[in-house]
């Protein structure tokens, strides 16, 4: 078992309708925090929206500064089915992890597939191993929901992506971290399209978004035209805007509704 130990906030003195943990795990060598939105509901099996931040993001900024949890009441309102959002730190090292499994420094996607997961279902009664997962991100946290998602295609329902990093290379843009030291054992293990193409009988549907005025947009275009070439069913989509949180907090909305047509109709989608 890699989580040592498990903190959770109590709700007399949390945000409403909040939780937060602290899960102490081996696979990232320390102590690092999950946002839950929607952890209290009397429903069972309830389906899982994982949301990852990008670069010097942490569990906090989906909320804080997307304003994710509004967006959700919103929906709901106009008939969303009922979710659980959880909100993970991409683990804490330099600017950020890509959650990646990275030589010598700790197991960044086994953080978010196996450590948090399980920290949700150990604390969240509405939660089980039986509720749907879904993974969504954006710019690095898009990178870290389209590869774990591919490369974790049973394990997922649904994927989605806003304004994402969609190679390593793209992470020069924003950090100052040398890119050699996102090094990792396999020579094919950050590469999106390869664990696409491995688990291509498993993927669940996937889409995409990127801003026009977004500096990442022409690698979203290519990722979406490598998919073409390679018939992974896909969808891509343009809209205005620009790698910022008016963008993100605008189209999470399209995320949520992707994956509520899921729940409903998983053909659909």
């Amino acid at each position: 078992m890699s989580i040592i130990r498990i903190e959770q906030s109590n709700p007399k003195y949390s945000r409403d309708n909040t939780m937060t943990l602290t899960l102490n795990s081996t696979h990232i060598g320390g102590r690092q925090d999950v946002t839950v939105y929607n952890p209290y509901s009397q429903a069972r099996d309830l389906p899982v929206v994982i949301l990852l931040h990008g670069v010097y993001g942490n569990n906090w900024v989906w909320m804080d500064l997307g304003g994710a949890h509004f967006v959700y009441e919103q929906l709901r309102q106009q008939g969303l089915s009922e979710f659980v959002l959880v909100m993970p730190s991409d683990g804490g090292i330099w600017e950020g992890s890509a959650y990646l499994p990275l030589q010598d420094q700790g197991n960044f996607e086994k953080w978010i597939v196996e450590d948090v997961l399980e920290g949700v279902q150990t604390t969240v009664d509405a939660v089980s191993k039986h509720s749907n997962l879904y993974i969504s991100g954006l710019s690095m946290g898009g990178y870290g929901a389209l590869r774990l998602g591919a490369k974790y295609a049973s394990k997922f329902n649904g994927i989605s992506a806003h304004s994402a990093i969609t190679k390593v290379a793209d992470l020069r843009l924003f950090t100052e971290t040398p890119l050699a030291k996102y090094q990792t054992l396999e020579e094919h293990e950050s590469d999106i399209v390869y664990w696409c193409k491995k688990n291509q009988a498993q993927l669940p549907p996937l889409r995409f978004d990127c801003g026009k005025q977004d500096q990442l947009l022409s690698s979203n275009q290519q990722l979406a035209a490598a998919f073409t070439d390679a018939n992974i069913l896909h969808r891509f989509t343009e809209y205005d805007g620009g790698h910022e949180w008016l963008y993100w907090h605008q189209h999470l909305k399209t995320t949520l509704c992707f994956f509520d047509t899921l729940e409903q109709n998983p053909k659909r989608a």
